[in-house]
């Protein structure tokens, strides 16, 4: 028995011998990876929904109430500057409110969604725009991290809530990380781990020299179709004096009556200004509000504006030298700013304000720009603009004003870049006729080619049917003068005549583009721009896109044209006639007369030797006024015998009559 014993004890040994032998000759197995992430880590936690009313049977269509945290972590050797985050919704959210970030787009609450059509939803990061690495601040949550509150309704949608509704992505808005598809962590929680791409990996230094100075680390200046840069050029505990400069980058774009607007989210007022002035003038907000309590002693009658969104409007060119309001460079112009094509000296605009601050911000290092600007015109011709968010940028420097050579940098500069953009259906603001020296008949503008009124007065007319051949005369009169014209030429050129006739254009603007000549070694066309509307037009321009034309370009006779490159010819009125003035009554008419325009322009063949001019080739492809696209005819004059002197005489005489007329008129 005993020996039995003795011999398993052996056996057992020999095995655990053999298996530590087998054990040891085996590779060391790497500790099990860390499942955190090593770059920039966006989660998007859902903490609730609640059904709430109405209570609606389709159960499609029954809305919910929502409490969500979008979160960004730094856990990478690289600073993420002026981060913004994507979420793609996917059950028609509308957003009520957001805490710790902004709308990149400057949108206001609440905010449907939807309206991104189908792409995802932006947020930037507010008040802090700058996450730095763990490295660089021992792990500090605080520094490192940026969450986001969201409230708001969502829908449970075809899709149901079942699995919770959660956004179908997420992803960082910063080209230099690639973002894989989202992944639950549980039913509510979603996360993706963002990652430098190996462009941005091979150009990265790690350790950053400046990551942990977050004062001297700046994202590169940026361009747009207009850049507003907020410059505060001197700081004290309790406020700080801020140059404000819109600058114009768009080649025809423009801006008349600028408006701008921006929303304080920390509490800050205006105390006073120069170069530009509120909309409104009211402290009322101070007195009743916090900076009421806070600065006890401080005369608010003296101040300027307490709004949350202030409205600033630029002064008139009369104020340029008050010593009170002016004295700003690039101030004063009414709020013009043009193309840096058409003045250089007057694509920018500039104004000074002081901004009073409000606790925890009563340190002089405590800078925060406004965020969500927003700049229009007050003409409809003007574009629309999209703007982003405050970006730090390097300061601005600025020239010694002694004259020293030397240059004072500002205390900090953010800039924010607008870009012009189109809303969807959006109509344009002015057209175009077509006619030729071989055709007696003008092309006109099209049917409701800026659009019809929905609720439109007078006969009924067509909305589709194809616009009416007119005769030349019928370019100088308005349109609810012209049936009698257009239906005497479709009977005289047996044209057919829709019923009921087709509705007006109803632009502001209408340009005639009439080619005058053909010959072998060249041709000339005449453009001629009419104002239907009833204000003066200073300082306008135009821009003609001719594809096959533009290298014959010579010269304008009346206007003051340049070759821009693009195709593009770039016109504009000489000093002293640059005014297209509005719509007039003239003495012996029965209706108002368009102030207009006109010049010549000629081409040669040297350079398009293959031009067909008749073909279509003299003929503009788009054309552009103050900045706004017109829209084109969508046919071209047809040649046809026995008219070519007609018109070529005809035309040139109606317009030249009626431009003696209107100057007589004026003078």
């Amino acid at each position: 028995m005993v020996g039995s014993i003795a011999a398993q004890a052996v056996v057992l040994g020999a095995i655990l011998l053999l298996a530590g032998l087998a054990a040891a000759q085996q590779t060391p197995r790497a500790p099990a990876p860390d499942p955190g992430c090593n770059g920039i880590q966006l989660t998007y936690n859902l903490q609730g929904r609640e059904k709430i009313r109405p209570f609606v049977p389709d159960r499609n269509k029954q809305p919910y109430s929502f409490k969500a945290n979008a979160s960004v972590l730094n856990g990478g050797t690289r600073p993420l500057r002026s981060w913004a985050m994507l979420v793609t919704f996917g059950h028609d959210e509308i957003l009520v409110g957001v805490g710790g970030a902004v709308l990149t787009g400057g949108a206001e609450l609440p905010y449907n969604t939807t309206d991104d059509a189908g792409n995802a939803t932006s947020f930037s990061g507010y008040p802090q725009t700058d996450l730095l690495t763990p490295i660089a601040t021992a792990g500090d949550i605080t520094q490192i991290q940026a969450s986001v509150g969201l409230v708001g309704t969502l829908f449970a949608g075809p899709r149901g809530l079942v699995p919770e509704p959660l956004p179908t992505a997420l992803t960082l808005h910063d080209p230099d990380y690639n973002c894989p598809a989202a992944t639950n962590v549980t039913a509510t929680i979603l996360t993706t781990c963002c990652l430098l791409t190996p462009e941005a990996e091979a150009n990265a230094t790690v350790p950053e020299a400046n990551a942990t100075d977050p004062t001297k680390s700046f994202l590169p200046r940026r361009t747009g179709d207009l850049v507003i840069t907020y410059d505060v050029v001197q700081a004290y505990p309790t406020s700080y004096l801020a140059l404000v400069t819109l600058e114009n980058n768009a080649k025809l774009g423009r801006l008349d009556n600028w408006r701008l607007s921006w929303e304080w989210r920390r509490g800050e007022f205006i105390y006073s200004m120069k170069g530009a002035h509120p909309l409104e003038v009211d402290f009322n907000d101070c007195i009743y509000g916090a900076p009421g309590q806070y600065y006890q002693s401080l005369d608010f009658s003296q101040v300027l504006n307490c709004e949350k969104k202030p409205v600033i409007l630029d002064l008139p060119l009369s104020r340029y030298n008050d010593t009170q309001m002016g004295k700003i460079e690039h101030c004063c112009r009414n709020g013009t700013i043009l193309p840096k094509s058409m003045d250089a000296a007057q694509s920018k605009s500039a104004f000074q304000m002081q901004v009073f601050k409000m606790p925890p911000d009563t340190n002089r290092t405590k800078l925060f720009p406004p965020a969500n600007f927003k700049i229009s015109g007050g003409s409809s011709l003007n574009p629309d603009y999209s703007c982003g968010q405050p970006v730090p940028v390097s300061p601005t420097g600025f020239p010694n004003p002694s004259g020293l050579d030397s240059t004072t940098l500002a205390v900090a500069t953010w800039q924010v870049v607008c870009n012009i953009t189109t809303a969807k259906g959006a109509k344009p603001k002015c057209c175009v006729t077509f006619s030729a020296h071989y055709n007696d008949s003008v092309i006109p503008c099209n049917t409701c080619a800026c659009g019809c009124p929905v609720n439109r007065r007078g006969p009924t007319c067509s909305t589709t049917a194809p616009s009416m051949i007119l005769p030349p005369e019928a370019l100088l009169v308005p349109f609810d003068n012209r049936t009698q014209k257009a239906q005497a030429w479709a009977q005289l050129k047996h044209y057919n005549v829709p019923r009921p006739m087709p509705c007006g254009d109803f632009c502001g603007v209408s340009i005639n583009w009439h080619v005058s000549t053909d010959f072998n070694k060249g041709w000339s066309a005449r453009v001629t721009l009419f104002n239907w509307g009833d204000v003066d037009m200073a300082n306008w321009f135009a821009a003609m896109v001719m594809d096959k034309a533009y290298d014959g370009f010579e010269k304008a006779y009346s206007f003051n044209a340049t070759a821009e490159g693009n195709n593009t010819i770039f016109m504009q009125g000489l000093e002293g006639l640059n005014y297209l003035v509005k719509q007039t009554n003239m003495s012996g008419s029965d209706y108002l007369v368009p102030g207009k325009q006109q010049s010549v322009l000629s081409f040669t063949k040297k350079l398009t030797p293959d031009i067909d001019v008749v073909a279509g080739d003299g003929f503009p492809t788009k054309v552009f006024f103050n900045g706004d696209e017109c829209a084109m005819p969508q046919r071209l004059p047809i040649k046809s015998g026995g008219f070519r002197t007609h018109l070529s005489s005809a035309l040139a005489f109606v317009l030249l009559m009626a431009a003696s007329a209107l100057l007589l008129l004026q003078q």
